[in-house]
């Protein structure tokens, strides 16, 4: 099951790029534009983490929070704003918030950063899976085999859990090329090839079903 992150963004570009940004983490992404749509949804139980905008219409992410943390305590936020200021910082971490990034910022950054927040509040959680006989830790970002791990590359581990959360879905590959790498990639599609030939040297137990269940093929 995907992790649900609410994104509270009134800058409608900026929302639509967190949000592109994060699904390509595989987390489901509920956008918000302004605080009223926000608030209603703080009572959602299955929300993971909230991104919250200071500045909202006319009200603040600070109003936002303080709603949050009567509903869900545990669930962290991350704060993103446009006042780099010392004073707002420390307002939010008074308010509970457990990050801050201020705009302009790297949308990879921001990602980094609710990776690591989700794999800290989330770290009892089981997050391995098993598939023919590996077991792959999601969160950890590894692979074990009898108990030894892997050594994949970050995009050979990418591919992966694409091949393993997408069973039946079809893909080109462009399409792949835009999941697992970057948006904008504009290198060989060869690359696709490649990384799925090191992945099954590395990982050849592999079945058929796994591999190539979502419809693509080596060609």
């Amino acid at each position: 099951m995907k992790r649900v992150l609410c994104v509270v963004e009134d800058e409608k570009d900026l929302n639509e790029l967190v949000k592109r940004y994060l699904e390509k983490e595989n987390y489901e992404v509920r956008s918000y534009l302004t605080y009223d749509q926000a608030a209603m949804h703080v009572g959602d139980e299955d929300v993971s983490l909230w991104i919250l905008d200071i500045m909202l219409d006319d009200r603040s992410g600070f109003d936002l929070i303080e709603a949050i943390k009567i509903q869900s305590p545990g669930v962290p936020v991350i704060f993103m704003s446009a006042r780099d200021k010392e004073f707002d910082r420390i307002i939010g971490l008074e308010k509970g918030s457990d990050d801050y990034i201020t705009k302009p910022f790297s949308p990879k950054e921001l990602v980094l950063r609710v990776n690591n927040i989700m794999r800290r509040v989330y770290k009892d959680e089981i997050t391995r899976i098993l598939i023919d006989g590996y077991e792959v830790d999601e969160n950890q970002r590894k692979v074990f085999s009898a108990g030894s791990e892997l050594e994949l590359t970050t995009k050979e581990f990418d591919l992966l859990m694409l091949f393993i959360k997408n069973k039946g879905t079809a893909f080109s590959r462009d399409q792949i090329l835009t999941k697992v790498w970057e948006v904008n990639y504009y290198g060989s599609d060869r690359v696709v090839d490649d990384t799925l030939r090191r992945l099954r040297r590395k990982m050849p137990n592999l079945s058929i079903h796994t591999i190539y269940g979502f419809g693509y093929r080596l060609g």
